[in-house]
């Protein structure tokens, strides 16, 4: 397949059709968490602890069943691209099913995880908050897992928007949520850190039945017949989404942890290094929702050459794709580097904390490019449902190779802080080069 400029041009427009409402989904998801936050810190400091350390082991739980989930995306997509609508319809059926049976175990697991702050001697004012929050936030499981099966099914046929406007009405109605449920208005009693959960619970049910209306009822997905047979698990359907899933999940699972493993690390250095490097992760997490939601297009775009038989032209949107993941990142590095201070002075005016974190952001930035470059890669690969060796490198990367070096440089030297960055930065520097040559290496006879 020989390409030009004109083809770049097309498929960058197209990713960027597809992806940027996905980006938007992902930003307005991250906003629930940032107005539980915001408005937990009005209540008292220990309110603001009990939600930040419960939402901390309710991530890596919920995180790791809607990961898995991401496997109907380029299930969907292959399957959209040979044209078999039947098996998009029955694929979407059997993923309700194992929503079922990762939403059980979840909800039981978040509403179990006290042993954890006692294992870690969290503070004993803080733990009583967690718990209440996280028994309440569990309720609303089931409702999360739904919405992001049908989201990320809805993905896999490059329909993105109607899940980011939905992300923006389950944002607006969070905020009187928290605040009548947190602050016992209405009639309901102030339940402080638990009523964030219970706001949350709300939240995710609403998007869940709102969103399952949306699929029933959208036209174009009418020819998939989704809710119009009901039948029970069919094990060819559930194997497959397992296996592109599970392994998507714990590489997800494996990320998360080394970021909150560094978080802990952090901790044990100063009071200034842990604030300093809570303002530079944040920034980073932000920014990284940008390649995130166009790795999601990627793996939709590499999956719908796949399912029409042409390698070649997966090849070439999965190139293209981590090359536009890579110049935004790029760009954001470039911001990073030109104005520090101004950034790092939204979150504090702590003239240590900001000094340190100023540093780390310039770090920040030189993780921006190696982020970008895994990120594309991870999205291609899935696109072709090969999830399996990444999560090895993954694993490879991020805790053989990032987590060793960060805590050696970070403990042992004297590098503190910045060490500890630059093992995140060669985690990810390495999972980016490997997940790159395995995409080449598998599209290369096209």
């Amino acid at each position: 397949m020989k390409t030009h400029l004109p083809d770049i041009k097309k498929e960058t427009s197209t990713l960027l059709k597809i992806g940027v409402p996905i980006v938007g989904t992902q930003l307005l998801s991250m906003g629930l968490n940032v107005t539980d936050t915001i408005m937990a810190g009005q209540l008292s400091a220990a309110d603001l602890a009990g939600v930040a350390v419960g939402n901390a082991l309710y991530l890596p739980v919920t995180l790791f069943g809607m990961a898995t989930l991401v496997a109907i995306n380029p299930i969907v997509s292959q399957y959209l691209g040979a044209r078999k609508f039947f098996e998009i319809g029955k694929s979407v059926r059997q993923m309700l099913w194992l929503i079922f049976f990762l939403a059980i175990p979840s909800f039981f697991v978040v509403r179990n995880l006290d042993f954890i702050m006692h294992l870690v001697k969290v503070d004993p004012e803080i733990i009583p908050l967690s718990s209440k929050y996280l028994k309440a936030v569990a309720w609303g499981i089931p409702g999360l897992l739904i919405f992001a099966g049908l989201r990320y099914f809805s993905e896999g046929l490059a329909i993105t928007k109607p899940a980011m406007y939905l992300s923006f009405l389950m944002l607006l109605l969070n905020i009187p949520a928290d605040y009548v449920l947190m602050y016992g208005k209405l009639g309901f009693p102030a339940m402080g850190a638990e009523g964030t959960g219970y706001a949350t619970t709300v939240v995710q049910l609403a998007s869940a039945i709102t969103m399952v209306i949306f699929a029933a009822s959208f036209k174009p997905f009418k020819r998939f017949n989704i809710f119009a047979r009901t039948r029970g698990p069919e094990w060819r359907y559930i194997k497959e989404l397992l296996y592109v899933g599970l392994p998507n999940g714990a590489s997800s699972t494996l990320e998360v942890l080394l970021f909150a493993s560094v978080s802990v690390l952090m901790g044990t250095l100063s009071v200034t290094a842990s604030a300093a490097h809570q303002i530079s992760i944040s920034i980073a997490a932000t920014v990284f929702m940008i390649p995130f939601g166009l790795s999601m297009a990627i793996s939709q775009r590499v999956g719908l050459a796949a399912g029409q038989g042409s390698i070649e032209k997966a090849r070439f949107r999965g190139f293209v794709g981590t090359a536009i993941c890579t110049l935004i990142m790029v760009f954001t590095a470039v911001l990073i580097f030109t104005i520090p201070d101004p950034i790092v002075g939204i979150y504090t005016s702590d003239p240590d904390v900001k000094k340190l974190a100023v540093s780390l952001v310039f770090m920040a930035g030189l993780f921006q490019i190696s982020d970008g470059l895994q990120v594309g890669g991870f999205g291609a690969l899935r696109g072709l449902k090969d999830t399996r060796v990444p999560m090895v490198v993954n694993f490879i990367s991020y805790w053989l190779i990032g987590f060793s070096v960060g805590y050696y440089l970070g403990i042992h030297t004297h590098l503190g802080p910045k060490g500890l960055w630059i093992g995140l930065i060669s985690g990810l520097s390495v999972a980016a080069i490997l997940h790159n040559l395995r995409f080449h290496l598998l599209t290369k006879n096209a």
